[in-house]
């Protein structure tokens, strides 16, 4: 995965935001983001259910996070992606998850990091689709 710019899944910024722990693999995915550590990409579709997903009134009772910091995230996430427009891909394992399916198929380089069981298990992908902690270890890694 070292290679590959990285898709990351709502979950994955869902749970950087609800954890405690700074040096959890989904907050260091997330700040990495922030800070430009590694490459990714994301669509105008994957942002706004970053958006959506964040502002819910239940979320955002758990995360702490006012409407404006979930603004002033996604502004500094948006200013360090590659925005890609999806294409038709086969059917993801889940058909919610279909909008990732087709950003994956964009190009061979992407790689999706995600928490998601179904995707994490499914081999339509050939190896693209890793965990955090997975995508952390192997950026670690010496080259």
């Amino acid at each position: 995965m070292t290679d590959l710019i990285a898709i990351v899944d709502t979950n994955v910024v869902v749970a950087a935001l609800l954890t405690s722990r700074a040096e959890s693999p989904v907050a260091q995915v997330l700040d990495g983001m922030v800070a430009a550590r590694f490459p990714f990409a994301l669509s105008e579709a994957l942002l706004a259910e970053y958006r959506i997903v964040l502002a819910r009134p239940k979320l955002r009772k758990l995360h702490g996070q006012k409407v404006e910091a979930i603004e002033s995230l996604l502004v500094e996430v948006v200013q360090n992606a590659i925005v890609i427009d999806p294409v038709s891909a086969p059917p993801a394992p889940d058909s919610k998850d279909q909008m990732l399916w087709n950003l994956l198929a964009v190009r061979l380089d992407l790689g999706l990091v995600t928490g998601d069981r179904a995707l994490l298990l499914d081999v339509g992908m050939g190896g693209r689709v890793v965990s955090p902690a997975q995508f952390v270890t192997s950026r670690a890694a010496p080259t």
